[in-house]
């Protein structure tokens, strides 16, 4: 099974490659930011199918159609995007340039991923989009996190929308509302807090979610939190 993996560097997408990595039959593709990052995981999977990829916001989907061309990878079964960008501050304080960083990262880069990849994904194949119960509709909110909230909530909707329009190809969509987990990016945001579940087990969940759950659900935004943040 092919598995691409956009932000698996470090938190719960870098415990997510080495879950499904370890699964016989899975080749799994892994983008990010952090080139030091990205080398290190190369170097530890060198023995297994696992490659790795530099991805920009600016030419994401070109970027990675000529990679998978080069590594004749035609097909991708299942698509996971959890790249995230969390900046708290007070909505009066944000710069412009900031601001669309957090949209551009949470939900323009993976629509365009999608948008490239969607023509490489067979009947059966499904989409996993990552969001945030700061994302979700009727959810507590939290001062600081207006840009970061707004785009986790795109990223639910359109999930929703994508799941009616891919249906006729036979690609399943949902998107995944997380509560607080014991990251960097948390503890960034949050510090002193301590959260009930660690980047491991919330890795786990997303790793059986992505490879079973589109036999179940399709379109759904499902809040998985044991507390918020």
């Amino acid at each position: 099974m092919n598995i691409l993996i956009i932000g698996g560097t470090r938190g719960i997408g870098r415990e997510l490659v080495g879950l499904l990595a370890k699964e016989a039959g899975n080749r799994i593709a892994v983008t990010g930011r952090n080139e030091d990052a990205l080398k290190t995981i190369a170097a530890e999977y060198e023995n297994v199918n696992c490659i790795t990829h530099y991805l920009t916001n600016s030419d994401c989907g070109n970027s990675l159609i000529k990679k998978f061309a080069e590594l004749h990878l035609s097909t991708v079964d299942i698509l996971i995007n959890i790249a995230g960008r969390l900046t708290s501050r007070d909505f009066e304080n944000f710069d412009e340039d900031e601001a669309r960083r957090i949209m551009e990262v949470n939900f323009f880069g993976p629509a365009t991923v999608i948008r490239y990849i969607k023509p490489l994904m067979p009947k059966g194949s499904h989409i996993v989009n990552i969001s945030s119960m700061g994302g979700y509709q009727g959810s507590s909110k939290y001062r600081g996190l207006s840009y970061y909230s707004a785009s986790k909530a795109a990223i639910a909707c359109l999930s929703e929308c994508l799941a009616g329009e891919f249906a006729v190809s036979g690609i399943s969509v949902n998107c995944l509302a997380l509560g607080s987990v014991q990251t960097e990016m948390l503890a960034e945001a949050f510090p002193g807090y301590k959260a009930p579940v660690n980047a491991e087990e919330m890795a786990e969940f997303i790793a059986d979610f992505a490879l079973r759950g589109h036999r179940f659900f399709n379109g759904k935004i499902l809040p998985v939190a044991m507390t918020n943040p």
